[in-house]
């Protein structure tokens, strides 16, 4: 399932970047995840990069958008 990031997010600059799906981007008023992009770092790292450097722990899964590793790695292709 793709992620999210709750409002609990400071805005603090560090998820963006290691997104390597460059799903993560600038909302109206905190960071957002594009949840069509987003794999859960499946098919890059063994765990979300958004997760592993979030200082609030505001990056969690979107329940809303469950999905199978497979489907995941086809959104790679």
């Amino acid at each position: 399932m793709s992620l999210l990031i709750t409002d609990e997010c400071i805005n603090c600059d560090v998820c963006e970047p290691e997104c390597p799906n460059e799903a993560i981007y600038m909302g109206a008023e905190i960071y957002e995840i594009d949840g069509d992009k987003c794999t859960e770092c499946v098919g890059h790292f063994d765990t979300p990069q958004c997760v592993e450097v979030c200082p609030v722990d505001c990056c969690l899964p979107d329940l809303n958008r469950v999905e199978t590793e497979a489907e995941l790695l086809a959104k790679l292709a």
